[in-house]
């Protein structure tokens, strides 16, 4: 791979590393973000003490080189109706895993899937009203993916966010 193409892989982040190194102050933006992603540029910039300007390009550098992917609410579940959640494994026939991924991704209910290594091969998490629905998404619609040959599900009796920001 020549040089300029290395170089290339490295902003797009095909290595596996960051497109840029972030330095403390991308940092402390992440972090002040992750914490509030309706925060004005204004109170950013107070919040890490840069100017305006300053705040403003880097959080556009960010977005540009995919760190920060968009923005979002948080949502409390059970205020939402979604009482019921479940971490479900999934063991997968070898070479299935985009097929498999494309089929959960329409799979209502399913809020987070991820390609493991290990024991299991994928781990999804289901946020459902009641454990009727729970069961239906498992056994009517998971189970019936083509290349999904084992699940297994464990209820969440009761769940938090960590009290630290990977960015502080």
């Amino acid at each position: 791979m020549s040089q300029e193409a290395a170089e290339d892989a490295d902003r797009r982040g095909g290595t596996g590393r960051s497109a840029v190194p972030l330095d403390e102050v991308d940092r402390r933006i992440l972090d002040e973000l992750t914490r509030d992603g309706r925060l004005s540029i204004r109170t950013l910039a107070e919040r890490v003490h840069v100017s305006r300007t300053n705040a403003y390009a880097r959080v556009e550098r960010l977005l540009r080189d995919g760190v920060i992917t968009g923005f979002s609410a948080r949502v409390a579940p059970e205020a939402a109706g979604l009482g019921t959640s479940a971490y479900i494994a999934l063991t997968i026939r070898q070479n299935t895993w985009r097929e498999v991924s494309a089929e959960l991704a329409r799979v209502r209910y399913v809020e987070h899937v991820a390609l493991l290594s290990g024991e299991h091969d994928v781990l999804a998490l289901v946020r459902a009203p009641d454990n009727a629905t729970l069961r239906d998404v498992v056994l009517d619609r998971v189970q019936r993916i083509a290349g999904v040959l084992a699940t297994r599900s464990w209820l969440v009796f009761e769940e938090y966010d960590g009290v630290r920001s990977p960015w502080e």
